[in-house]
């Protein structure tokens, strides 16, 4: 053996055991997409205001601040994406609560700090027949409970008249339907620095905020003047709590306290963080993908691989013969470097990147045949073994590189304008276009050059 096919020999040795060492164990190495994992499919429509319209930046901003959302919230391999002129899909696969993202990336977290001009009784709870000993006592409970009714629907529409005659007056309300007249913004979450989760005295969670500069110098002012009285904080036009400030705050940092689980708490931060969405978004499509599915498509595709590859094996030595050994053998490792390459490169497995998985298989040992038709028709000009495999290589070496550059070009087309699954695809195919260049140039050159050299009197069928 030569000192160069010893080198090739080493380097194939060393390729194999890296790749085997990187996919075993394989459970949980290989990530899944939406397809074959499950999650949650939303489709997005921007929704524009004749303040705020819908243009490509907006709708560029829009995408950049649902992406850190996602990233924040912890999702491995999401896809979000642009639909034509002001549509967006987010794909995230293994969600297994797809209402709280859809809640993260639905809502626009537009916060404000605005000072409370009036408020609005509670409607108490109606009354209810089981809790009266008779009928008499049940019908004057109704009536005590619609004059208190009507005695909030009157104040608030006292609060309404007012909103109306002063344009810097707003209504909202908190999620317990009480109504609040409030002043202007006085600060917004735009002059936001941080959110964090924490617990208050009592362990309920809460979230910290922090401002920047100038938001500092907004809410030590906003404080200031509103010493004693309440200052809401809303989100999305929904109070979410109103507390009377005790004094004057200067460090820049709040507390937003409400009715959180820890989980919205959390949500919330990162909404905070991630800053508002440019323009109000409107939920076209929430999707789920089970998991089943994905059961399903991976047999089904495991099924289909081990078919084909069955197949490829018992013909290559059919019709090779003992050498057809050499090239199942390279096929085999061309699969093993394809599913290394996918762990190591962190790449998402979709369903349609399955079926290039199995057309990889069909194409491993395109170069094989070729190498071996041309070495044929060397031992069939005279030569010994050892020189028809040089000049077979030789010979076929080009058209192999030229039919899966090709290829290669398509995949990268494929991968540039495709989205989703058909970027899965196109990545696979490319992985398994390498993988196939070096099992049949490296791999089964090795191979032959050990068979050869053991056995000189080794032929190809003619």
């Amino acid at each position: 053996m030569l000192k160069r096919d010893r080198w090739r020999l080493l380097l194939v040795v060393l390729v194999v055991a890296a790749a085997l060492a990187s996919v075993f164990p394989i459970q949980g190495k290989i990530r899944l997409g939406l397809d074959l994992k499950g999650g949650a499919h939303i489709l997005l429509q921007a929704k524009g205001t004749p303040e705020n319209p819908v243009t490509e930046d907006s709708v560029e901003r829009l995408l950049a601040v649902l992406r850190n959302r996602v990233d924040q919230y912890g999702v491995s391999e999401p896809v979000i994406q642009r639909e034509g002129r002001d549509r967006i899909i987010v794909d995230l696969p293994g969600v297994e609560d797809p209402e709280a993202a859809l809640e993260l990336i639905g809502k626009t977290a537009l916060l404000e700090f605005r000072a409370v001009e009036g408020i609005s009784p509670r409607v108490p709870a109606s009354p209810e027949r089981k809790n009266y000993e008779d009928d008499a006592s049940f019908a004057a409970a109704e009536e005590r409970w619609k004059a208190a009714a009507e005695q909030v629907a009157a104040a608030q529409q006292e609060m309404a008249a007012r909103a109306e005659e002063d344009d810097a007056l707003v209504i909202m309300k908190d999620e317990k339907n009480v109504a609040y007249l409030l002043g202007p913004p006085l600060v917004t979450g735009k002059d936001l620095l941080d959110a964090k989760t924490a617990f208050d005295n009592l362990g309920r969670p809460v979230v910290t905020i922090k401002f920047n500069a100038e938001g500092t110098k907004l809410f030590d002012k906003a404080t200031a003047d509103n010493v004693g009285r309440q200052l809401a904080i809303a989100l999305d036009g929904v109070v979410v709590s109103a507390p009377v400030v005790q004094e004057r705050i200067s460090g820049g940092d709040a507390q937003i306290s409400g009715s959180f689980s820890p989980a919205e708490a959390q949500r919330l931060a990162i909404m905070l963080r991630a800053g508002a969405l440019p323009v109000p978004v409107e939920i076209l499509e929430n999707r789920s993908v089970g998991p089943t599915l994905g059961s399903d498509s991976i047999e089904s595709g495991l099924r289909a691989g081990l078919i084909g590859a069955a197949l490829v094996v018992l013909f290559m030595l059919l019709y090779y013969r003992f050498l057809g050994i050499a090239a199942d053998v390279a096929l085999g490792v061309a699969v093993l470097l394809v599913f290394a390459a996918l762990i190591s490169l962190k790449a998402t497995l979709t369903l349609p990147g399955i079926a290039g998985i199995v057309l990889t298989i069909g194409m491993a040992v395109d170069g094989n045949i070729l190498i071996y038709e041309r070495i044929k028709e060397e031992q069939r000009a005279g030569k010994t073994p050892l020189a028809a495999v040089d000049a077979g290589f030789r010979k076929a070496i080009t058209t192999i590189m030229d039919a899966n550059i090709t290829t290669l070009i398509a995949a990268a087309v494929l991968y540039y304008f495709g989205s989703g699954p058909i970027r899965g695809f196109a990545v696979t195919l490319s992985i398994g276009i390498m993988a196939s260049l070096f099992s049949a140039i490296v791999v089964t050159r090795a191979l032959l050059q050990i068979f050869f050299g053991r056995s000189r009197s080794v032929r190809l069928q003619q």
